[in-house]
């Protein structure tokens, strides 16, 4: 497994919509092993392709937070809201890619979701409560949006300048 570098807000690859995964192979779970280290060494509860760089309909979280509770690492590829609640949670979320800063962001309570599990088996599953949030934060990823798409234009742009300074004063520090 590899640590791999997560990009910072501003980064076209963060706007793009991803590629479907063709097919499940080695590469594939390789990059979901990839992914949850990276996730978990961040720390966060979740992390989607193009995070890493990746352009691929892939995403992997746990969002397990009590204490002491055993960690749930999940690997979706090509995952797909089926259904979603009409009952809304707000959530303060924050992003690997846009670190430090945070939103209130109201998703839908519950979600199903399906997906294609890394043996090639199709998984269903209904989410709830920080999962569910989760889920669909990443699921946003595959297409391009990030959670201060959400949020007020003038939040958003003072949020998107701080990133910018961020990256310029992060460039500096690796000359």
């Amino acid at each position: 497994m590899t640590l791999r570098p997560i990009l910072i807000h501003p980064d076209p690859r963060l706007k793009a919509v991803t590629a479907p995964v063709a097919e499940i192979n080695d590469d594939v779970r390789r990059l979901a092993d990839d992914m949850l280290e990276t996730m978990y060494d961040a720390p966060g509860i979740g992390l989607a392709a193009p995070q890493i760089g990746v352009m691929s309909r892939v995403l992997v979280m746990d969002a397990v937070k009590e204490e002491g509770a055993s960690p749930r690492p999940m690997a979706l590829i090509n995952p797909e809201i089926i259904w979603s609640s009409e009952e809304t949670n707000v959530y303060e979320e924050g992003c690997l890619s846009i670190p430090e800063q945070y939103g209130e962001i109201t998703r839908p309570a519950e979600v199903k979701v399906r997906w294609t599990g890394l043996d090639g088996e199709p998984v269903e599953e209904q989410f709830d409560g920080l999962w569910a949030t989760c889920v669909q934060h990443e699921i946003d990823h595959l297409n391009g949006k990030l959670f201060i798409d959400y949020l007020k234009p003038l939040k958003r742009q003072m949020i998107t300048r701080k990133m910018q300074k961020l990256k310029r004063e992060l460039a500096r520090e690796a000359e």
